[in-house]
């Protein structure tokens, strides 16, 4: 987490871009991935050039030749503005295009890189801002591009919603990814998911990433995002390098429409929030699904890629509309049908209604299975998440100290005031219990467990609504008689006013 004087720097960037001319912030952000690529190019290629100065040996494959020494960061940063804008129009965007020679994820994004800065002045003023942002720690690096991300505004089309950063922590707490997991979200956006998943692993199992087998599946094999957004590659795949993975698989796919054959259980792991974008046309999307479920409906066809991908043993934690829970199409209930009968439905996690503002009000939930195609499900934990540990309004305010806010609060335990305001603490403990207490809870407390059999009875009907028990505070009212009686009494005293007031003007 960014804080104080560099938070403030950040914010000068995206200012700076703001009143030159661009207020796009998609653009603004596709132009700060471009520049500090080139950035890290640049980084790079002089810790190259120090350990060929220790060794004696040669670079044998530099980002630049001799003669392109002038598209280095170090080198076209200290020129006069005019001259500066020449050269990074004119020489480094031709060169990102064309850097895509080396094979790694982010150069294959580079190659229709396009110049929008308008003017001199706005490059020299970004480039000098970005130059005073130190990045070259690995753990607020990351931190510092997030921020960047957090301004995107214009989320929300297309059924797309950035998802906070606070219920992908939850979501990665719970499940637990591991060294030797392969993780992937078909819809990954900007990669917040898979960045989250990365952190926690690094976090989590450093000593086991020290081996240069694990090292290498880390870097290369573990994380697999897919979008069809060309700018969301970009953004993801700057997003995941300057987290500390070298090369992932963030790649063009369009997930509903491409045969699944080739990604078929093929993932241990899928941590996603898939857009609900309505409904699309039999020919458009992919046959191989259509197999699983015959649906229109974006949200249930995305669980159905979810069971495709899973290879069996795989576990997901995915976001869904509320209407996923509980609609009555033949399509809803095949696909709840599948989740508890063939696989493991493991809980759900009822999200507030604000918990995606100001983007949208929409209601979603957090649904958490296994792939085993045995069954397996034998309880159902629900949990009625009220509060995420922000205001519900379009303003999102926090509601706690930054460090009470998190799924892993710093200083203990919260209490229970704060846990009024920040339930995610609460879930993941209880998660972990599930199989154990959380069995005892009453229908009226904020989590319990639910027998298959009820979910069966009830058409596998998974909305937390219909089985939470909801208690009646009893109220005490005056019986009718004596409300009749006040009525008599104020249309006398009425009468008496109305009396009184004839005689003062007679």
């Amino acid at each position: 987490m960014i804080t104080g004087e560099l938070k403030s720097k950040v914010g000068r960037v995206w200012d700076a871009f703001w009143s030159g001319g661009i207020s796009n912030p998609l653009e603004v952000m596709e132009q700060i991935t471009y520049l500090l690529f080139i950035k890290r190019l640049d980084e790079i290629q002089t810790r190259k050039d120090r350990k060929a100065t220790a060794t004696g040996k040669p670079d044998p494959d530099p980002f630049f030749s001799d003669d392109q020494q002038d598209l280095r960061w170090q080198n076209f940063k200290v020129r006069d503005p005019e001259i500066m804008y020449g050269i990074v129009a004119d020489g480094v965007f031709p060169y990102l295009r064309r850097v895509g020679g080396d094979d790694s994820t982010y150069s294959h994004h580079m190659k229709d890189a396009r110049f929008t800065i308008p003017g001199p002045n706005l490059l020299a003023k970004v480039v000098d801002l970005l130059d005073g942002i130190s990045m070259d720690a690995s753990d607020t690096k990351g931190d510092i591009y997030e921020y960047l991300l957090a301004k995107i505004a214009t989320a929300g089309q297309n059924g797309q919603f950035r998802t906070p950063r606070h219920i992908i922590d939850l979501m990665v707490e719970m499940t637990q990814p591991g060294p030797r997991d392969e993780i992937c979200d078909p819809a990954c956006g900007t990669a917040g998911f898979l960045v989250q998943a990365a952190s926690y692993v690094q976090r989590v199992h450093r000593d086991t990433l020290l081996g240069v087998e694990q090292r290498k599946h880390f870097n290369e094999s573990m994380f697999h995002g897919f979008d069809f957004d060309n700018t969301m590659l970009r953004i993801g795949s700057m997003n995941m390098l300057l987290h500390g993975v070298e090369n992932p698989d963030i790649r063009y796919r369009d997930s509903l429409a491409e045969s699944a054959a080739g990604e078929a259980e093929r993932y241990s792991l899928i941590l996603a929030n898939p857009p609900f974008a309505g409904s699309l046309d039999y020919e458009s999307m992919a046959v191989d699904l259509q197999r699983i479920v015959k649906t229109k409906k974006t949200e249930l066809l995305f669980l159905a890629l979810f069971l495709r991908l899973l290879k069996p043993g795989g576990r997901a934690a995915v976001i869904v509309p509320d209407g996923v829970l509980f609609g009555s199409t033949k399509a809803h209930k095949e696909l709840r049908r599948i989740l508890v009968e063939d696989q493991q439905l493991q809980a759900v996690v009822k999200l507030p209604s604000g918990a995606f503002r100001p983007y949208a009000g929409v209601s979603t939930a957090i649904l958490f299975f296994t792939k085993t195609e045995s069954g397996g499900t034998d309880h159902v934990w629900f949990y009625d998440l009220q509060s995420d540990g922000l205001s519900l309004d379009d303003k999102r305010a926090p509601l706690l100290a930054d460090d009470r806010l998190t799924v892993r609060p710093m200083g203990g335990p919260l209490t229970e005031t704060e846990h009024t305001k920040n339930n995610l603490p609460d879930v993941l403990t209880r998660w972990f219990e599930r199989d154990g207490a959380e069995r005892a809870r009453q229908r009226t407390d904020q989590s319990f467990c639910v027998p298959k059999a009820e979910i069966v009875a009830q058409e596998y009907d998974l909305s937390i609504n219909r089985y939470k028990a909801v208690v009646h505070e009893e109220i005490e009212t005056r019986t009718p008689g004596e409300i009749f009686a006040d009525l008599e009494r104020i249309e006398a005293e009425i009468a008496m006013g109305v009396s009184e007031l004839k005689g003062l003007l007679a």
